[in-house]
């Protein structure tokens, strides 16, 4: 994504009251509130009138007519989205918070299953509750914000005020003012009311109003957390794939291009053997008769490992014939006799048939280094939602995962598909490794 959406839950909240009164004064924060807390009683009418109406209107034309009910449900519904965007972008706008969407049923034609899907959604009923919520707390907000800005306002005012009063008289609370040493002083108090009083205030109802409208406006907390695991299950799928693919490519560049050059260079030492006398009586010739032997010989050997290597990677047989194929060819080439069944309805797609196939590779290599067994059988087949990988061996048994051992690499990696990987084997054996991974078919 080009663009990080916030969480709903990681908006941003306040910054904190910095600790000089001026500066919190002046500080942009402080006066996109107050604009916010002024403006919320602007959105908030029109919006409790459409949250009356939702309540009253589409229900009783619902019962005797369905059709003028339904699509007045519809209608209200859309005003309500529209003022919850409204309300979305006038929060972030004035207040920095981030708030996504709820996740609301989209149209697809068909006004019956739109009205049902849209009466079942906890994100309209949220959005209409906001719109309910909103005028009360919009009024409260609105008052005692212009009160607390408007208070120490008028104490300030009262030098350059008293000449328009009533016999050039200030009545307050408790006291009258009358001279104008004495205006000065309510206007100092009026001066400290204002930089120590509105700001702290105007943000404490700021962080309410966020706090309501994060969780009326947004998504819940279900929605967020069953999207965040979607958005990670997507993001591992493709960190899994992409390994996999460069797995691939690092086979085929080893297979195309290392492998090519040794099988050169071992051709090129055949015939240059073969154009050596095969004795001359010089020592000098039949050292480097000897040489060449030994470079031919190390080269073919290279070719072997470089062989195994590639096929240890990713052997093509998985990929042009299958797990079953693949699966007969390891076995075919394990020291300890090994039998192979594979039951399955078809392919998995190629990230978990390499993931299959590796698990069986391993365990077969921790068999022979380990196990002292004189067979092993390997199963695949499958079950109600995976696929069941068993490899038995009747070796010594023993094997613990905690010791080291590379079944714990296994165990990660099956974990990485939500696969699950269990071993079971007592002293003595036999020795089970069982692994279930997910079926998905390509």
């Amino acid at each position: 994504m080009a663009v990080r959406e916030l969480n709903v839950r990681e908006a941003a909240l306040p910054d904190p009251i910095p600790g000089n009164p001026l500066r919190a004064l002046v500080s942009p924060y402080t006066w996109l509130a107050t604009f916010h807390l002024l403006s919320s009683l602007f959105v908030a009418i029109p919006s409790f009138v459409v949250a009356a109406l939702f309540f009253s209107l589409w229900w009783p034309l619902l019962i005797p007519f369905v059709a003028p009910g339904v699509f007045a449900f519809i209608v209200l519904a859309g005003c309500v989205r529209v003022i919850g965007a409204i309300e979305r972008a006038r929060f972030r706008a004035t207040l920095g918070v981030q708030i996504l969407p709820p996740s609301l049923p989209p149209w697809e034609g068909r006004p019956w299953h739109y009205f049902t899907s849209l009466l079942r959604s906890g994100g309209l009923w949220r959005l209409v509750a906001y719109c309910v919520v909103q005028l009360p707390l919009s009024v409260l907000t609105f008052s005692l914000t212009l009160g607390f800005w408007g208070g120490p306002l008028a104490l300030m005012a009262t030098p350059v005020m008293m000449q328009w009063y009533p016999h050039h008289r200030a009545n307050f609370w408790f006291f009258q003012v009358t001279q104008t040493s004495s205006a000065w002083l309510v206007a100092a108090a009026g001066l400290v009311l204002l930089l120590l009083v509105p700001v702290p205030v105007v943000r404490a109802f700021s962080v309410v109003e966020a706090a309501i409208g994060r969780a009326l406006l947004g998504r819940g907390v279900t929605e967020e957390l069953r999207e965040r695991v979607g958005q990670l299950e997507t993001t591992r799928q493709r960190v899994v794939d992409s390994a996999e693919d460069e797995r691939k490519r690092i086979e085929r560049d080893l297979h195309d291009g290392a492998q090519q050059r040794l099988v050169a260079l071992a051709m090129a030492l055949g015939r240059a053997k073969a154009k050596l006398p095969a004795s001359t009586g010089d020592p000098d010739a039949d050292a480097v008769r000897d040489l060449i032997d030994e470079a031919h010989g190390e080269a073919k050997l290279a070719i072997t490992e470089l062989r195994d290597l590639t096929r240890g990677l990713h052997p093509p047989v998985l990929t042009d014939r299958g797990l079953d194929a693949a699966l007969s060819a390891l076995a075919a080439r394990s020291p300890v006799p090994t039998s192979v069944t594979v039951d399955l309805p078809q392919r998995m797609p190629p990230t978990l048939e390499a993931i299959a196939y590796f698990v069986v590779a391993e365990a077969l290599t921790n068999v022979a280094k380990h196990a002292q067994a004189t067979r092993i059988a390997v199963s695949v087949r499958r079950l109600s939602d995976a696929v069941r990988l068993t490899v038995t061996d009747d070796g010594v048994g023993g094997a613990d995962p905690r010791h080291g051992s590379g079944i714990t690499g296994l165990a990660d990696r099956v974990a990485g598909v939500d696969g699950r990987l269990t071993v079971d084997s007592p002293p003595g054996g036999p020795t089970v490794l069982c692994a279930d991974l997910p079926w998905r078919v390509s």
